[in-house]
């Protein structure tokens, strides 16, 4: 191993290079695949360095560039962080050692949890970069970044396309910045095949964004996210409500721990147990996951489901095995609330 490895983790994610702004080395002009992210840790030595930034070609003449660093003043002092540079020996040195030297360009990771709400982003987006709230929502509704993604003319705010995954960004973000990064990994990770999927479904990609944020919001256990898929396509198909709770705490604005009865009643377009077919758009931002199950739905009669205390669903095709396994499930649910039956064994004797 060399000695990079005692300090230096590199990580060569992709994701959202060429639309950062790190020092002049990854600008909006650099293709994603000419970049890197190099991480040095506290306490980084400038050898470390040397050979992690000649490794993988952000400098191609290491001990060059070393004598380059040192009479720039360079040494030991390197200040921790992460760094965007070109590879392929396109970074200017110079840029290079002002970023280790000062943290000029310094880059920080920022996660984006799929499900979530746009104003629960804004809310993460205020707590990890102090960015107001207010000013996330007014970007996330910019008319110019709505018809960039060719929404259409209904739709009110980037809800849906603000991808969820995790970011290498720059450490002091404006809001219109995250949300260009989070739209265009929405852009990156739509397959341009899904084109002809949606003329084969009959739906537009943003109805299909739609449905995907119900089933992301509805699934907690993978493998039934293409069954939940099926049985919404199967209702819209007939008619039926879709009936998806998720759309009701949508309405609501808040999270609930349980959707009751009087909940159901709550006035929104986006109730899908008082208005038939989709919502007007998305409820939260679906992962590709979940848009590939609303995009190949699997051939199956089910009309129904309900999830058990364990975030697992029993399907039903018919509504008459969709209430026993309800009556299933409150069952399950009365046995998890019970008090452990006591301890019967008889006390152990005194030694």
């Amino acid at each position: 191993m060399s000695r990079a490895g005692i300090g230096l983790a590199l990580a060569a994610s992709l994701v959202g290079c060429g639309g950062s702004t790190v020092a002049n080395i990854c600008t909006t002009t650099v293709a994603d695949s000419l970049c890197v992210y190099v991480t040095i840790p506290r306490g980084a030595t400038l050898a470390a360095a040397m050979d992690t930034l000649a490794a993988h070609a952000v400098v191609r003449r290491r001990w060059l560039f070393s004598l380059y660093a040192r009479a720039r003043g360079l040494r030991n002092s390197l200040k921790s962080g992460i760094y965007g540079f070109e590879t392929g020996g396109r970074a200017r040195w110079g840029d290079v050692v002002e970023a280790l030297a000062r943290g000029r360009g310094a880059m920080v990771r920022f996660t984006v949890p799929e499900g979530l709400m746009l104003t629960e982003i804004a809310d993460l987006v205020t707590a990890q970069f102090g960015v107001p709230r207010d000013s996330f929502l007014a970007a996330a509704r910019d008319p110019r970044q709505l018809r960039e993604l060719e929404l259409p003319d209904g739709a009110r705010d980037l809800e849906g396309y603000l991808y969820p995954t995790t970011y290498t960004i720059r450490a002091h973000p404006g809001a219109a910045d995250l949300v260009a990064a989070m739209t265009g990994a929405f852009r990156a990770r739509w397959l341009p095949e899904w084109r002809g999927r949606l003329d084969s479904l009959g739906l537009s990609r943003h109805q299909v964004v739609t449905l995907a944020s119900i089933i992301q919001a509805e699934v907690r256990y993978a493998p039934d996210r293409d069954y939940v898929s099926a049985v919404y396509h199967n209702r819209l198909r007939r008619g039926m409500k879709l009936q998806a709770d998720p759309t009701v705490v949508y309405a609501l604005g808040r999270r609930l721990h349980r959707v009751y009865e009087r909940n159901l009643q709550v006035r929104s377009p986006y109730n899908t147990y008082l208005h038939a077919g989709l919502p007007p758009g998305p409820i939260c931002q679906p992962d590709s996951a979940a848009l590939r199950a609303a995009l190949f739905p699997p051939a199956v009669p089910f009309l129904y489901f309900v999830a058990q205390p364990d975030g697992k669903h029993i399907f039903s095709v018919t509504f008459a095995d969709h209430v026993k396994a309800i009556e299933t499930v409150h069952r399950q649910q009365r046995a998890a609330r019970a008090p452990p039956p006591p301890d019967r064994r008889p006390p152990a004797p005194p030694r």
